[in-house]
């Protein structure tokens, strides 16, 4: 179950400086891997995908960048044999809702998001109206599909100002969205709502809410478990503990990320965000 490609993860947000040109897709495979019954993660460029089938059609939570949208939709067919009816979008952010052009248009999928990210979509000029959610919430909705109960809930204030986690209850699956970044320092979106300690909140609220048999697929990495989620919150606060001391003890940002963290943490640095962008995200 927890075998599955991470090199295919080429990028990751929209702020990272991906080359517009069309081939810089063309080696990306989508990766499937089966986490409960029915229930895929689907990983390939951009955040990770959870898909659901079953007799009530195809449902999917984020839908990566609008270069894979062809794929994913080849994907689903070979693991279904349906065409995609509804999508979750977890945020805003490019590298979930990319592709949601695509499937209104050629599956006329059903899109659903938090208010805040019809509304920030409906202001890029870029993005087209047929991608836009057609069904917003404010704080949470259920779907009842596929034998499953899957809640849909809001988190204030933490990646950005309209972070969604979804929970299948029956099978016992979350996907959080970009408030896990599985075994990476994360993206925090300060300029589009987002907050650290807000961040921090949500994923203590998260990992309340769920048990030792979780399954969980994150935004970003490979697929975990509470323990697992217990260690990146664990990073969260003894980072910003180390940040905050920094501070405290009167130094400037750049002779804090000339210090830098305790060593413990050189792993969690990558290619998006270093341990440098992190310290400036936490000062």
């Amino acid at each position: 179950m927890r075998k599955f490609l991470l090199t295919s993860l080429v990028a990751t947000l929209p702020m990272l400086a991906l080359p517009a040109a069309a081939d810089k897709f063309e080696e990306v495979t989508i990766e499937h891997n089966e986490v409960a019954d029915n229930i895929y993660m689907l990983s390939g460029a951009g955040g990770n995908i959870l898909l659901s089938a079953g007799e009530d059609g195809v449902f999917l939570v984020d839908d990566q960048y609008s270069q894979m949208a062809k794929r994913i939709a080849k994907k689903v067919q070979e693991v279904s044999g349906e065409d995609v009816r509804y999508i979750l979008n977890t945020h805003f952010h490019g590298d979930h809702v990319g592709s949601n052009t695509w499937f209104a248009n050629h599956h006329d999928s059903t899109i659903f998001a938090h208010d805040n990210v019809r509304e920030r979509l409906s202001n890029d000029d870029s993005f087209a109206a047929a991608g836009l959610p057609a069904i917003t919430f404010n704080s949470g909705m259920t779907f009842h599909l596929n034998n499953d109960t899957v809640h849909v809930f809001h988190l204030p204030a933490g990646h950005t100002d309209g972070d969604s986690a979804v929970w299948f209850e029956n099978a016992n699956v979350l996907h959080p969205g970009d408030l896990l970044f599985n075994e990476r320092f994360p993206f925090i979106d300060l300029k589009s709502g987002g907050d650290v300690d807000g961040y921090i909140a949500n994923v203590e609220e998260l990992i309340s809410r769920i048990n030792d048999d979780t399954v969980i697929i994150p935004g970003h990495g490979p697929l975990a478990n509470k323990a697992e989620y217990q260690s990146f919150l664990t990073m969260l606060k003894q980072t910003k503990a180390e940040v905050d001391t920094m501070k405290q003890q009167g130094m400037t940002l750049d002779e804090a990320k000339t210090k830098g963290l305790s060593d413990q943490w050189n792993d969690w640095s990558w290619s998006f965000i270093t341990e440098e962008r992190w310290i400036e995200t936490l000062y």
